[in-house]
């Protein structure tokens, strides 16, 4: 197998990212597939299921309003050729001017070069208390 290949999960999961913390949802999309699913960490404890982009769009544009300082570092990340796993942190001010944080992992499927599927974890009670 190309070491390409081996690494286009990465590559995709990267780009991803970078456009997650310019907050450029259309950037975020070119990266995903029409069919993508999206599996959220809040509501906890199963998070929601978001399917096709314009469902996963609606969500990260909700996100960023929500949120409009969030950013995200990757602690750890780790591709398996068409899959990916990504330990994260994000940060964000809440609405009483507080920094806040929260540190979770996505689990990742590319396919033919676009993400198809993520599926977002978090740690800590509540799962989802990014949600404002």
């Amino acid at each position: 197998m190309k070491m390409a290949r081996v690494e286009s999960a990465v590559r995709a999961v990267l780009a991803f990212y970078e456009a997650f913390n310019r907050h450029d949802v259309a950037g975020m999309m070119q990266l995903v597939s029409d069919d993508c699913v999206f599996e959220s960490s809040a509501p906890a404890p199963d998070g929601m299921v978001y399917s096709g982009k314009g469902a996963v769009t609606r969500f990260w544009e909700d996100f960023f309003r929500a949120l409009p300082q969030a950013h995200l570092d990757i602690e750890k990340i780790q591709g398996f050729g068409m899959q990916c796993i990504a330990r994260w942190r994000c940060d964000w001010v809440d609405a009483a001017g507080n920094q806040r944080h929260l540190r979770g992992v996505d689990l990742f499927q590319e396919r033919g070069g676009l993400l198809c599927e993520q599926l977002s974890y978090v740690k800590g009670a509540g799962g989802g208390e990014h949600r404002e």
